[in-house]
């Protein structure tokens, strides 16, 4: 029987790493094995430095292994294309055409992904065949919304068979064997001698957290196998740099923590002195895992025509503070894992402090402002107490979710719409997919709030925020033809549309918003950073601020510490390059980034003393 072995975790822990770890080793010893990714923000390519894309590719160099990324717009279109396939024939090509636009929303690329993870768990005899499927997922809060779609889409599929016939992904009757198939594959996941979920985490409050609330929330679906890969652990020859030193005391109180609060079994990973990347290196890193070895005496360093220091940006070419009564909107965007929500509330916290009126908040699914600041963050707007001017909120997408439903079905009403069409509308609002479009609705209504002179916004994951950002331009679109249409020809959401429309120009407008990147200085974070740039750019969004964190100090005196600072060194000089906009450097610090008074701190050091706007 295929075993299959689910990675997870917060951003930035080493799940890819450790997951492609895993795959080398297993390959190598003979089993025949593939990685997937479900991450929309994958760094698989990256790792084993070949192209892999969506199909089932061999990795160069290692026999027995295959890996595959999910493209989320392929999926989609095949999935289309597979629920569709059937009704062609059977009904006239007008209706089919409405079907079609039924099933172009951004709701069916999340549930055509899951569609395509499912087919590699329930798979059938004439697909390859596989002795080990290990699957690189997303960020955890990202990964928990997928792994609960199976039990939530049965009963959209059960509800909506029961009623019009329709789902927000199309015909109930389309999908109705997807249904078993969801409820085959979340059989094979409660089934603990064919699935382990192995949580890789730092050990840091934040991460043990985040690990308890997923593990938690996996007991709900019925999931109880887990595994633990404690990872980035300060190797014992480095207590004599006072930096890590500091790091490795803060390590052992959390180790401690760890195995009182998550009695699993559970692996320690060493912190390594370069980066994981192509097979030898995979191979490299598996032999310190698994049989206990240590890393490989570190070649001598050619410090010869490296700087001595590196000059951090002083911001004088850049402000962060509004301009000319304008409100200033800045998105703190990465990979998960980065630091986002630090450099989020350093600036939020320094805009205070000058006394501007700041909203900070997240739209991640794992919020952890609440974590940084030092006090909870709730899901209304709330003043932070002891930082006059400032206003914290989380959106909850599930909370959204429903006060977005009743908004909409109380306006249908309001408009005198028949009972049945009202009953559609429910039907269709009533899925999964909808927490998305309500999360960002609510943002959309913080972003237009006059209240605010400054607003801070700690974002998703890269991926999952570019699927948020797409969404006004693709529900803008799908407002006439999936709600309105199925109901009223003639009515269309303007209101919705200049909504969006208006929030996407101030997106557009640098005097008015800033884009800011964070990432850490390796190659992993800053490709995917510049890929998603990139992408912002067909939407004619551009970055103007570039956060460089973890960066250690310049002359370090141990090996290992010379030869990261000398690794780190080089991807500076890139993300300079790259990026060609103000870059703010926030050093490795030897402790956590946590409370009011270490922000604002951090706040002077990045952005100094108030200056005229």
């Amino acid at each position: 029987m295929t075993q299959f072995i689910f990675f997870s975790g917060k951003g930035g822990v080493g799940k890819t790493s450790m997951a492609c770890t895993h795959a080398v080793r297993y390959a190598d010893e003979g089993k025949r094995t593939l990685i997937v990714t479900t991450d929309p923000a994958s760094n698989l390519a990256d790792v084993f430095e070949q192209i892999i894309g969506h199909q089932i590719t061999s990795i160069t160099g290692v026999p027995n292994l295959s890996a595959m990324e999910i493209d989320p717009d392929i999926a989609t279109q095949e999935y289309i294309d597979h629920a569709m396939s059937p009704l062609r024939a059977a009904f006239p090509a007008q209706m089919v055409q409405v079907m079609e636009e039924q099933m172009s929303g951004p709701c069916t690329a999340e549930v055509a992904a899951f569609d395509r993870f499912t087919d590699f768990i329930v798979r059938d005899e004439s697909a390859p065949q596989f002795d080990i499927i290990i699957f690189d997922t997303a960020p955890t809060g990202h990964t928990i919304r997928l792994l609960e779609l199976p039990a939530e889409w049965s009963q959209s599929i059960d509800a909506a068979s029961a009623g019009s016939g329709q789902t927000c992904i199309g015909p109930a009757a389309a999908i109705q064997d997807a249904k078993h198939k969801y409820e085959n594959a979340l059989a094979t996941l409660r089934d603990e001698s064919l699935s382990t979920f192995i949580f890789v985490l730092h050990p840091e409050a934040i991460a043990i957290r985040e690990t308890k609330r997923a593990i938690g929330e996996l007991g709900k679906l019925g999931i109880h196998t887990h595994r633990l890969i404690i990872n980035g652990i300060i190797p014992a020859s480095e207590k004599v740099n006072p930096l890590f030193a500091a790091r490795s005391e803060m390590q052992a109180r959390y180790l401690e923590q760890i195995e009182i609060e998550l009695p699993y079994p559970s692996q320690r990973m060493t912190l390594l002195s370069g980066e994981i990347q192509g097979a030898a290196r995979l191979r490299q890193v598996a032999k310190i895992f698994f049989d206990g070895g240590e890393e490989l005496q570190i070649e001598r360093l050619q410090v010869a025509g490296l700087k001595a220091e590196s000059q951090p940006s002083t911001f004088q070419h850049f402000n962060i503070q509004p301009k000319n009564g304008q409100r200033r909107t800045i998105f703190f965007a990465g990979k998960g894992g980065v630091g986002k929500t630090v450099a989020s509330c350093i600036t939020a916290v320094w805009l205070a402090q000058q006394g501007y009126k700041t909203l900070l908040l997240t739209t991640d699914p794992a919020a952890h402002l609440g974590d940084v600041l030092g006090q909870p963050v709730g899901d209304d707007v709330a003043a932070v107490s002891g930082q006059p001017s400032l206003w914290a909120v989380k959106i909850d997408p599930k909370a959204a979710a429903e006060t977005y439903k009743s908004r909409i079905l109380d306006d249908a009403s309001q408009r005198g719409r028949p009972e049945s069409a009202i009953k559609v509308m429910e039907e269709e609002l009533d899925s999964p997919c909808t927490e998305e479009m309500a999360a960002f609705d609510q943002f959309i209504d913080y972003a237009s709030q006059a209240d605010w002179e400054a607003v801070v916004f700690d974002t998703a994951p890269t991926g999952h925020t570019m699927r948020l950002l797409e969404l006004p331009m693709d529900w803008s679109q799908q407002i006439d033809v999936k709600v309105f249409a199925s109901v009223d020809g003639s009515a269309a959401d303007d209101v919705a549309k200049q909504r969006f429309g208006q929030v996407i120009e101030m997106m557009r407008d640098p005097a008015q918003s800033t884009f800011a990147f964070v990432m850490y200085p390796e190659s992993t974070p800053i490709l995917e950073a510049w890929r998603t740039a990139k992408e912002l750019e067909t939407v004619g969004i551009h970055p103007g601020l570039v956060v460089a964190n973890f960066v250690i100090p310049p002359n370090q005196v141990t090996p290992f510490a010379q030869a990261r600072r000398i690794m780190q060194e080089k991807y500076l000089a890139e993300i300079r390059q790259r990026f060609n906009v103000p870059v703010l450097e926030i050093p490795l610090l030897p402790y956590e980034v946590k409370g009011l008074e270490m922000l604002a701190e951090l706040g002077s050091l990045a952005y100094g003393e108030k200056v005229n706007a």
